[in-house]
């Protein structure tokens, strides 16, 4: 579904990413792991059509998306969830999902029912500010707003930072719930969750992937090297 091959992304004259190649299968959740500042939320950014590379391809379902603007992306099938939730604080939780909408392939208004099956309290929500809702419901929010628009692939940047334990089960059930039909790319510091979703790991390390595999084969030797604060 999604093929990263040899991408280079700086800041002005500093070298962020070094030649990434990652591979996101049809089906499946691939996680990245690494320490802060490494380059995971870039290397998001870069897939998503925010920052142009100056070397190397994004291919997506087959095609090169490397030069496409991020609302054709979007359009194309790819969903986004940065870190810290960006959702529209001024506007009320139907507006902020009406966005999610408005950005799919066909545009549209209406909010399709499936989302409030996955997340039931967004229904009870509908006319409050973004803004006004606890960090779990935002992130529920964010979710969900990138959900409507039914994408193939979906970018998840630290879901579970900063959230409460219940709703973290929430959206563990969620992934597992729709990563049949969602292929998924998830930025994660949280092994436990990790471990129990995703099929397969990378890690980075300096902006390059310098370990990978299935994630039942992740060693401890790996965790402690590249992870371990």
């Amino acid at each position: 579904m999604l093929s990263i091959e040899g991408l280079e992304v700086a800041y002005g004259e500093s070298l962020v990413l070094r030649g990434v190649t990652l591979h996101v299968p049809e089906g499946r959740v691939v996680c990245l792991m690494g320490r802060n500042g490494v380059g995971k939320t870039t290397l998001l950014k870069s897939i998503m059509g925010l920052l142009a590379p100056r070397r190397g391809r994004v291919l997506f379902a087959g095609e090169d998306i490397t030069r496409q603007a991020p609302d054709g992306r979007a359009r194309r099938g790819i969903g986004y969830v940065p870190q810290g939730r960006e959702i529209f604080p001024h506007l009320t939780v139907r507006e902020n999902l009406q966005v999610g909408v408005l950005g799919a392939a066909g545009g549209g208004r209406e909010i399709p029912e499936h989302v409030f099956e996955l997340f039931p309290r967004l229904k009870t929500l509908l006319h409050r500010k973004g803004g006004v809702l606890s960090g779990g419901e935002q992130q529920q929010l964010a979710i969900a707003r990138a959900l409507v628009a039914r994408p193939r692939l979906l970018l998840l940047d630290e879901p579970t930072e900063g959230i409460q334990p219940s709703v973290i089960q929430q959206i563990e059930e969620v992934i597992a719930r729709i990563k049949a039909h969602v292929s998924i790319l998830l930025v994660e510091q949280y092994l436990e969750f990790a471990w129990r979703l995703a099929d397969s790991y990378a890690v980075m390390q300096k902006g390059a992937i310098v370990s990978e595999g299935s994630t039942e084969a992740l060693r401890s030797d790996v965790v402690k090297r590249h992870l371990t604060v």
